[in-house]
């Protein structure tokens, strides 16, 4: 195969039809974030292990192994992990069947109801404020494509809040969105790879004893600690 030196090496295997799973990756971002760790590949000669293919630059002679026992291994835990964190409520979210998840759970042969982690018990409320979008946290996988897309098409009301474990996608202060400075560009809903933020107008396609509509009456409340950063 050949590539330009330097390009990013998961995107040119996608680009030349090997499949490696990824959730957080963006085409043309200088510092790939690298947070959903399942783009996992073996590099010939390189000493430590597996590394992230969206953080490898592809140059003469690079030899490179997408499957292996340990790059499933890691793959495998990472795919747990992010399930641990992620209310699986298929049958009732607008992406069942076009959900990155279960694409990924396709390709790789992972189980969606994998119990080898503990699940986190999520009950953060659906703000449904706004008139276009929905935004449900309980399903958010935090890849930040929601937040980029909103730096580069809107007006950045999204971005992470908290750390660790409490990590979540925010707008400031936790405000609902219909009372952010959101433009209503739809960038956010275009890039969510799962069911966390999407269309208003996608919820017709779920039968109505399948849906899960929440009122906007209770939002968590603005909390001074919240700690923003870059993605």
């Amino acid at each position: 195969m050949t590539a330009a030196r330097g390009a990013n090496l998961l995107w040119v295997a996608l680009d030349n039809g090997f499949y490696i799973p990824n959730l957080c990756a963006t085409r043309g971002l200088r510092r790939p974030p690298a947070s959903c760790r399942l783009c996992f590949v073996e590099i010939a000669g390189r000493p430590g292990g597996p590394v992230t293919a969206c953080t490898e630059k592809v140059c003469d002679g690079l030899s490179v192994t997408l499957n292996s026992p340990s790059i499933r291994r890691m793959r495998q835990a990472s795919f747990n992990l992010l399930l641990s964190n992620h209310v699986l409520d298929c049958a009732r979210c607008v992406k069942n069947k076009i959900c990155e998840l279960q694409n990924i759970a396709a390709h790789e042969h992972f189980k969606l109801n994998d119990r080898r982690f503990n699940k986190t018990p999520l009950e953060y409320p659906i703000d449904s404020s706004h008139p276009l979008i929905i935004f449900d946290r309980n399903k958010c996988v935090l890849c930040g494509k929601c937040i980029r897309a909103c730096h580069e098409s809107g007006t950045s009301v999204l971005d992470f809040a908290y750390r660790g474990l409490k990590t979540i996608v925010s707008t400031f202060s936790q405000m609902p969105l219909a009372e952010t400075d959101c433009n209503s560009c739809l960038a956010c809903a275009a890039a969510c790879p799962v069911g966390s933020i999407y269309l208003r107008s996608l919820l017709p396609c779920i039968p109505a004893d399948k849906r899960n509509e929440t009122a906007p009456s209770q939002f968590l409340s603005p909390d001074p600690r919240s700690h923003f950063r870059d993605t």
